[in-house]
């Protein structure tokens, strides 16, 4: 069987589900598009002068000529997963279309964040994270995957209680730097990491309420270890909600496989099965409920059904319909 990704890939998650198809012996590739860039710094001024002056961005017109290109070398796929559509022309969707017998997508998106409707048509099943999405359009429901080792909480000995890493977002640097001064009261010790091009805005700020008086910021993406053994570090994972969004990060599922507690603004958690107020902490708009003895109280281990339903074998199961 072979089965092709084509996907924006800027943490690097997706990598995880090639290699996870190539341990059952299905030929997989992966298009990332997320790897194409400009190849001298000529062609990116040209593509700035080009957005500028005719409204044309060359950069997005290329990205679609390397997916085609792409997948006119490999060949024609039994099977394509294309995570979120929204960085694809209507004309590369249906070149996508065209080689393959089942075209799938994946929206670990809201469509409020990116409205990709005019494209779905394109597709033969929709996946999405999103439950009000769910709700609404009738897609099948699918979260994120844990695709990390199992590590007993009891061979851990962190010693930050809270750590947290995100892209540059508005709304949830509002929440980080209110909730800060609550946690350096409380004696909770945390660690903040802002990641992305737009962080450049509060490094020039003087102001006290600046990010940079309460977080780390980085302009260049953290490698997943880097961040993995991180977590193995600390207590609980910090995981706020983007705007209008309502499905679970992977941040839930690296906890999941590091034993480790989560706090979160993001209230539909209470429907899913590994929940348990002992693990998830729901925070309250006054973060009045935020606590030392969340973080001092055991992990409650889950059962071995529940554990095994979100890996990222059960995963490629569902998506690819393999079993």
């Amino acid at each position: 069987m072979n089965i092709c990704l084509i996907s924006f890939d800027f943490w690097h998650y997706d990598e995880h589900i090639v290699r996870k198809l190539n341990e059952l012996d299905i030929e997989a590739h992966h298009i990332n598009i997320g790897a194409f860039s400009h190849k001298h710094l000529g062609s990116k001024i040209s593509n700035a002068f080009s957005k500028i002056f005719f409204g044309k961005n060359l950069k997005h017109q290329k990205r679609q000529r390397f997916v085609i290109e792409s997948l006119e070398k490999i060949g024609f796929q039994d099977q394509i997963l294309v995570l979120n559509p929204d960085t694809l022309d209507s004309e590369t969707l249906q070149f996508i279309k065209e080689q393959t017998h089942r075209c799938i997508t994946y929206l670990y998106d809201s469509l409020e964040r990116y409205p990709v409707q005019d494209k779905l048509h394109f597709f033969d099943k929709i996946f999405s994270f999103d439950d009000k999405d769910v709700r609404e359009f009738g897609f099948e429901k699918l979260t994120n995957y844990n695709y990390l080792e199992y590590l007993p909480a009891e061979v851990q000995n962190p010693h930050l209680d809270l750590y947290y890493i995100t892209s540059y977002d508005k709304n949830r640097n509002s929440i980080l730097q209110k909730l800060a001064p609550v946690l350096q009261k409380k004696g909770i010790s945390y660690r903040f990491l802002i990641v992305g091009k737009r962080v450049w805005k509060e490094q020039i700020k003087f102001a006290r309420e600046s990010l940079k008086n309460y977080a780390v910021l980085k302009r260049k993406t953290i490698p997943a270890a880097e961040t993995i053994r991180v977590y193995r570090n600390t207590k609980a994972i910090l995981e706020l909600m983007r705007a209008g969004q309502t499905g679970l990060s992977f941040r839930f599922f690296e906890a999941m496989a590091l034993e480790k507690k989560i706090i979160t603004n993001n209230r539909e958690i209470i429907n899913y099965d590994f929940y348990t107020p002992e693990n998830i902490l729901i925070l309250e708009n006054d973060f009045s409920n935020l606590n030392n003895d969340f973080f001092e109280k055991p992990y409650r281990k889950l059962s071995q059904n529940i554990y095994d339903y979100y890996t990222l074998d059960k995963w490629v199961d569902r998506v690819f319909d393999l079993k």
